[in-house]
């Protein structure tokens, strides 16, 4: 094969890989992700951090509680780390006019961008953590699939300068008819 032939086999190979699946791919899928009945009330998240080598660097676990005000969704986030670090993050999720909704929250740099169809929800941003004395921006793509009812299934890729750093696996199960659910909820 000449030299010629195998650049541009490479290049083809590059530019398959490079083409995503969309989350319209997953349209027919069930059972249906709705944001507005699935992130509504109390949840959990249960989860891992690997590096770009895949190998498992932390572990987590969150109380989710989440609930809509006129179209608009908040979800406050309070995370625990396998090393007693805590965080907090409280997204705003706005209706786009597309059918989508537009992400915000304190740690993430602009808008998030989330769409979904069928039984799954993709959700793309910028997140900024502290590193070393300052902090890095690393793109975030969650790719969110609802297996039941109440759990859905997340894989987050995290990347620089678009090269994986590395991955976030977790499962967040909706907790629908607590009472604990229903107390913490905001009076509307």
């Amino acid at each position: 094969m000449t030299t010629s032939k195998l650049l541009a086999a490479a290049l083809l190979m590059l530019l398959t890989a490079c083409s995503g699946v969309s989350v319209e791919h997953y349209r027919d899928a069930s059972p249906r992700f709705i944001p507005s009945e699935f992130f509504d009330g109390r949840l959990t998240a249960h989860g891992v951090v690997m590096d770009r080598g895949g190998k498992v660097t932390r572990s987590f676990n969150a109380d989710i509680l989440a609930y809509w005000k006129d179209g608009v969704g908040t979800l406050e986030e309070d995370f625990v780390f396998d090393d007693g670090e805590t965080q907090r993050r409280v997204w705003t999720l706005t209706p786009d006019g597309a059918g989508g909704y537009i992400g915000r929250a304190g740690d993430v740099v602009g808008d998030g961008s989330l769409s979904f169809a069928g039984n799954a929800v993709f959700l793309d941003y910028v997140l900024r953590i502290p590193y070393r004395d300052g902090s890095i921006d690393l793109r975030v793509d969650d790719r969110m699939y609802l297996v039941a009812p109440n759990v859905l299934i997340n894989e987050s890729r995290l990347t620089k300068f678009g090269f994986g750093v590395g991955r976030i696996v977790l499962t967040i199960v909706r907790h629908p008819n607590t009472e604990t659910a229903k107390a913490l909820l905001p009076e509307a």
